[in-house]
């Protein structure tokens, strides 16, 4: 089924909102057929596990991450 963007343009913000949580919610329900992370991605995860409980204390707080997101891309 194609997907005309120009029709989706022409619904107000909280229209295209709610399309989006609608459909992300809709990916939720079939979460069982997404692909699962590679070997490669788990053995990152892990390692960045172990690294963090080796030295938590270099974790970032949320509240600086969210802080610096909100500020948006830096200038290079």
């Amino acid at each position: 089924m194609p997907i005309d963007l120009a029709e989706l343009r022409k619904l107000s913000v909280a229209e295209r909102i709610q399309l989006a949580e609608d459909l992300w919610d809709s990916i939720a329900l079939d979460a069982s057929a997404l692909p699962g992370l590679t070997q490669a991605q788990s053995q990152e995860i892990q390692r960045r596990l172990r690294a963090h409980d080796a030295d938590p204390s270099t974790a970032v707080p949320w509240e600086e991450v969210r802080v610096e997101l909100m500020a948006g891309p830096r200038p290079r």
